[in-house]
């Protein structure tokens, strides 16, 4: 199978054994004499139709004209049928009107030369003998250039997709610089003001040394949990952050069917902020793709922070025709891969499933007293 599946691709191959056919077929021709014309005139006919072949995909209008006055001369069907497919399959489409002529023509020329004459019924055989080899090479044509379309297309959609990806992963790291920069400025501006303080009062005594590096150290821890979390709270001062329960509740007032599974217990607020953005996704990309289907939401804990799966079945109605630009998921993906967490996404059991896992987040020290929280209660 591999061994013919190589031939039949060789295009080097393939001609040579076409024209190694319309050799033999002249060799017949010469034999048993298909022409009434002299053995010198039908063999040169055949012999220079049949190699005409050789160059039939380059050369298609010598492969039509050369097989025509071959089968003509020397009653050679070969070259003409295998010259006439070539025209069709690989001459322009203004020549294939013409070229069928000259098939016809030489179709038709075999029986004038044999019989003297044309009959109605020479010439109705006559176009069909022209009419099908290069309708079938029109057709071959017409569905490679539908296959290369295809590919093109297909190929330019990854391409897109790649792009649209790439500009996902750009943009969210763009809104964590802007977020670090704007979160991270005032903690350092406040290390840099109490340690050009420090250094004027340094002869003030120990005491209040002591007192302005512990100021510092305090800032600079701030500061530190505030790198760690950050990217765990980068929309919580442009959008409304809500908890778990009212997450469901409001998509099941609007008609999607949720459940949701909790017994991750308390969470650090960076991590519920996380969870919650995970839940928000998975809900909306299965209101949008799986309209109807029963939707189910797990939180489970353990060494390596919160997994959160959301799952649902297949869709009972057609998917919204809703706007979106492809990228939540990347864009998600990107947040989570930042922040040290994982996530997935696929079919599974005839529906679809997210699957995310969150790592602990520690809050920074001006959340201490409220950040350790169930995902249920985080605001």
């Amino acid at each position: 199978m591999e061994t013919w599946q190589r031939w039949h691709g060789d295009p080097r191959i393939v001609d040579g054994l076409l024209v190694a056919g319309c050799l033999l077929l002249t060799a017949f021709a010469m034999k048993t004499p298909w022409s009434v014309l002299p053995l010198p005139v039908i063999a040169v006919a055949g012999v220079v139709a049949s190699l005409a072949q050789w160059r039939r995909r380059r050369w298609p209008h010598v492969a039509a004209v050369a097989g025509a006055v071959g089968n003509a001369l020397a009653g050679n069907p070969g070259p003409l049928l295998v010259g006439l497919y070539a025209a069709g399959a690989y001459a322009p489409r203004r020549h294939v009107a013409w070229l069928a002529v000259v098939g016809w023509a030489g179709a038709a020329g075999f029986s004038w030369v044999d019989a003297g004459r044309l009959t109605p019924s020479d010439a109705v055989y006559a176009a069909a003998i022209a009419l099908v080899p290069i309708g079938v090479g029109v057709h071959v044509a017409t569905r490679r250039a539908l296959q290369v379309a295809w590919q093109e297309r297909a190929e330019r959609a990854d391409a897109e997709r790649v792009l649209r990806d790439e500009q996902a992963r750009a943009a969210e790291r763009t809104r964590i610089a802007r977020e670090m920069h704007d979160v991270l400025a005032h903690k350092v501006s406040l290390i840099a003001l109490h340690a050009g303080a420090l250094e004027l009062t340094a002869d003030g005594g120990a005491a209040r040394v002591r007192e302005g590096a512990g100021v510092i150290r305090t800032t600079a821890r701030e500061a530190l949990h505030e790198l760690r979390t950050v990217l765990g709270v980068l929309q919580a001062d442009t959008e409304p952050f809500t908890d778990l329960e009212s997450l469901v509740a409001d998509a099941s007032r609007a008609g999607q069917q949720v459940t949701l599974d909790d017994t991750a217990g308390v969470l650090p607020a960076p991590s519920a902020r996380v969870v919650h953005r995970v839940v928000q996704e998975g809900l909306t990309n299965a209101r949008k793709h799986a309209p109807g289907a029963v939707v189910t939401v797990t939180l489970r804990r353990d060494e390596e922070g919160v997994r959160v799966t959301v799952a649902n079945a297949g869709a009972d109605g057609v998917p919204l025709d809703l706007p979106g630009s492809g990228s939540g998921l990347v864009g998600l993906g990107e947040r989570l891969r930042l922040v040290g967490g994982v996530l997935d996404a696929g079919p599974v059991s005839g529906g679809w499933e997210l699957r995310a896992t969150v790592p602990w987040l520690d809050p920074p020290a001006d959340e201490a007293r409220g950040a350790a929280v169930r995902p249920a209660e985080a605001r």
